[in-house]
C-alpha cells in the first residue's frame, strides 16, 4: 500500500478522525498511489493515521475511511458501513420499508464520505462527490440492491463536485427502472410531486423536514411569502396550518410550476400561488411599493462550495436579508436559512447583526434550529453540520 507523510505538526485534525487530508496538508507519497487506490496515511514521525483513497486531481487528496491499522477497504468493510448507517435510520424510524422517504446516507456522517443516498417511496438517489467512491459505484449499487432492495436506484450530480473531483458523470438510471414521471413524497399530511430525474438536489429538500412544521405552527392568519420556493415546502406547510396567504417566489419555471401543482394537489390553491422572480429584486419592489409580509421565509440554494467562496457567500445572504427586512411590518417574522457547510453558525448570525445595523430593525432570534436526525452531524466533522435555520422577530 502506498504511503502518504504528513507534514510536522499537520497531524492533529486526522488523529482527530476529521476525514480530509487537503493536499497542502502532506509532505509525500510513496509508493505511487493511482486514483482511487488505498493509501496509508502516517505522521512525519512514523506514526500510523489511518487507511484512505487518493485522488490526484481533488484539493482534498485522500479521504480517510479507517483509522485501525491493516483493515483492507474490501467489500466487507463498504457494507458494514452502510448498515451501520441504515441501522441508525431504522432505530430513529426513518424510511425502512413503508414507502417514507429519508437520508439514508449522509457522507462523511455516516462514514462514507463522498456517498449520500436518499430514499423516495421505492425508490434510492445517489451522489457520488468522491472520485474514489464512484470507481466503486457497481460494488455499492450491489450493496444497496441487496439490502433495500429498491425498483430503481438513480444517480444525480451536483454542480461544481464533477471538475472538482476529476468526476465523468451524468445524471441518469444507473439500475432497476425508474419511475413514470413524479414520485408522491408525503410529509406532515401534505402530499408533494417530486422529479427525481430533474429537480433540485435529489429531488426534494428533505432536511427542512422538521423546520417546516415548526415554521408553519407560527403562521396562522398572517400574510406570508416563500422565497427560493422551488416545490413549495415551507409555503405549503404554511398554508395548510392556515396562513391567511402565500406566495411563492422561484426563479425557475420549472420550479414554479411545480409548486402551483403541489399546491393544487393539496386543494390549497386558494391560498398558495407561486410565481417567478428573482428574491432580492423581487422582495425591494414589494417593499418600495409599500407592501408588508407578518412572515418571510428565506431558503436560498447553498452559496459557498469552498472555503475561498464564503466571504462572497456572506455578502449574498447580507443583501437578502436586507431585503426581507425591509419588506416585513413591523413585529414580522423572518425565517432564514443557510445550507452552506463552510459558512459557520456564529458567521450567519454575524450577518443578521450587520443587517440589523443597516436597516436600523432590531431582530430578535427566537430559536436557532439544524438539520433533522436523518442528516446527522459528524463531531469529527464539523462540516457535516450545514444547515441552520434562524427563526426571528424583526421591530
Amino acid at each position: 500500500m502506498a504511503r502518504a507523510v504528513l507534514k510536522a505538526g499537520r497531524e492533529g485534525p486526522f488523529l482527530g478522525r476529521h476525514p480530509w487530508v487537503f493536499s497542502g496538508a502532506i509532505a509525500s507519497l510513496q509508493g505511487g498511489a493511482r486514483d482511487g487506490e488505498e493509501v496509508e496515511v502516517v505522521t512525519s514521525r512514523d506514526q500510523f493515521v489511518g487507511v484512505g483513497l487518493h485522488n490526484s486531481r481533488s484539493q482534498i487528496r485522500i479521504r480517510l475511511y479507517s483509522w485501525e491499522p491493516s483493515t483492507p477497504l474490501d467489500r466487507d468493510f463498504w457494507s458494514g458501513r452502510l448498515e451501520q448507517a441504515l441501522q441508525h435510520r431504522w432505530a430513529l424510524g426513518f424510511g425502512r420499508d413503508d414507502g417514507t422517504s429519508a437520508r439514508l446516507v449522509f457522507s462523511e456522517a455516516d462514514g462514507l464520505s463522498g456517498l449520500t443516498v436518499d430514499r423516495y417511496d421505492q425508490w434510492l438517489v445517489v451522489q457520488f462527490t468522491s472520485l474514489a467512491l464512484y470507481q466503486r459505484r457497481e460494488l455499492i449499487l450491489d450493496l444497496l440492491e441487496e439490502r433495500l432492495r429498491p425498483r430503481g436506484i438513480l444517480l444525480r450530480t451536483e454542480r461544481g463536485i464533477l471538475e472538482e473531483e476529476g468526476l465523468e458523470a451524468r445524471d441518469g438510471l444507473l439500475r432497476g427502472e425508474a419511475p413514470e414521471g413524479p414520485v408522491t413524497l408525503r410529509e406532515g399530511g401534505l402530499s408533494f410531486l417530486v422529479d427525481l430525474g430533474e429537480g433540485q438536489k435529489t429531488g426534494f429538500f428533505l432536511d427542512q423536514r422538521d423546520n417546516r412544521a415548526a415554521v408553519a405552527a407560527l403562521g396562522r392568519d398572517l400574510r406570508c411569502a416563500d422565497i427560493c420556493c422551488y416545490s413549495g415546502g415551507f409555503g405549503l406547510a404554511l398554508a395548510q396550518a392556515g396562513a391567511r396567504s402565500v406566495v411563492g417566489v422561484d426563479t425557475s419555471a420549472a420550479a414554479i410550476d411545480l409548486a402551483n401543482r403541489n399546491a393544487e394537489l393539496n386543494d390549497l390553491a386558494g391560498r398558495f400561488r407561486a410565481e417567478r422572480g428573482d428574491a432580492a429584486g423581487w422582495l425591494r419592489d414589494r417593499s418600495e411599493s409599500g407592501e408588508r409580509f407578518d412572515l418571510i421565509v428565506l431558503d436560498p440554494p447553498r452559496f459557498a462550495r469552498s472555503r475561498q467562496g464564503v466571504k462572497q457567500a456572506l455578502k449574498g445572504y447580507r443583501r437578502l436579508n436586507i431585503a426581507a427586512v425591509q419588506a416585513l411590518r413591523p413585529g414580522g417574522i423572518l425565517v432564514t436559512c443557510s445550507c452552506s457547510g463552510r459558512v459557520s453558525r456564529d458567521q450567519f448570525v454575524g450577518v443578521l447583526g450587520s443587517v440589523a445595523a443597516t436597516t436600523r430593525r432590531h431582530i430578535r432570534i427566537q430559536e436557532i434550529r439544524g438539520q433533522p436526525a436523518d442528516h446527522p452531524v459528524s463531531a469529527s466533522c464539523p462540516e457535516t453540520e450545514y444547515l441552520k435555520c434562524l427563526i426571528c422577530r424583526v421591530e
